[in-house]
């Protein structure tokens, strides 16, 4: 079962350890029709009736939790625990005698933040629910099958807030949290590759001269170091083909016009090979 960090746990028993597992899909809210804190709603389902809801949350935002969210609580109807184990999440909270109150702000601020915490936990879809077994989120009155004795909970004002200002929060809120936690949230590989080797902060080589020019981009000293290395190559390629050359002809008699083309020749050669192994070009 899960129990929500930011509410205090009163554990009703035995209702926690006997009803059946589910699988939470929904968040339905209620007004309890009285301005119960969650201590009081909590005596109240231990006391007085077999029904109880997962959350309670008081006129000043505070929030009691009396079963795990994977455990079946009886405030929903149809929407308690179906066939398949799917099943509502509840909250009752406090309201006039007539249910016909606002939330409060601190009230909504604190359905807000469980509204999130249950779509980051158990996956609940930010979504008003489109039908009775639909998975997101919702008010009492909303579905007869969550509601067949027709109550008008959690009331007009209420319903009016989840609508405008509740819901909308869930999902602006959740949406807020996942960009904050993911620093690379929306970055492309270009933006990647940018920062990388186009930034110019990296201190000029010593070959620079212009004296003006204190740093480089990262790039330029990956492409330098890639023409130098192709040149070094070029050059080693030359002369060992030289050497190579020279050695075959020492004691040959031949004249030096010959030696000198001959060298040519195993110079050239050697220079297209580095050419070709290195840059990828033929020269």
């Amino acid at each position: 079962m899960a129990w929500y960090p930011g509410a205090t746990r009163m554990e009703l028993q035995p209702e926690s350890d006997s009803q059946p597992a589910i699988r939470p899909t929904q968040f339905i809210v209620h007004s309890i029709v009285a301005p119960w804190t969650p201590q009081r709603t909590y005596e109240y389902w231990r006391d007085s009736t077999n029904l109880e809801s997962h959350f309670g949350l008081g006129y000043d935002g505070s929030l009691g939790q009396f079963i795990g969210t994977h455990t079946r609580a009886d405030a929903n109807a149809a929407a308690n625990r179906r066939a398949d184990g799917t099943g509502a999440v509840s909250l009752e909270s406090a309201s006039n005698l007539e249910a016909s109150d606002p939330w409060t702000p601190e009230q909504v601020e604190t359905l807000i933040q469980l509204g999130v915490w249950l779509h980051k936990t158990e996956g609940i879809p930010l979504r008003i629910c489109r039908t009775a077994d639909d998975p997101g989120f919702g008010y009492h009155r909303l579905f007869t099958a969550w509601n067949p004795s027709a109550h008008s909970c959690p009331g007009d004002a209420r319903v009016a807030q989840f609508k405008t200002v509740v819901f909308p929060g869930i999902v602006a809120r959740a949406a807020r949290q996942t960009t904050e936690e993911d620093p690379m949230a929306g970055i492309t590989k270009q933006d990647i590759h940018d920062a990388v080797w186009d930034i110019d902060d990296v201190a000029a080589g010593s070959t620079e001269k212009n004296p003006g020019n204190k740093t480089w981009q990262p790039q330029t000293y990956l492409k330098g170091t890639f023409e130098n290395t192709v040149k070094i190559l070029t050059a080693e390629a030359g002369q060992t083909a030289a050497i190579t050359a020279l050695a075959k002809l020492v004691g040959t008699g031949v004249d030096t016009a010959a030696v000198v083309a001959a060298v040519r020749e195993e110079i050239r050669n050697a220079v297209v090979n580095v050419h070709v192994d290195v840059t990828g070009k033929q020269v």
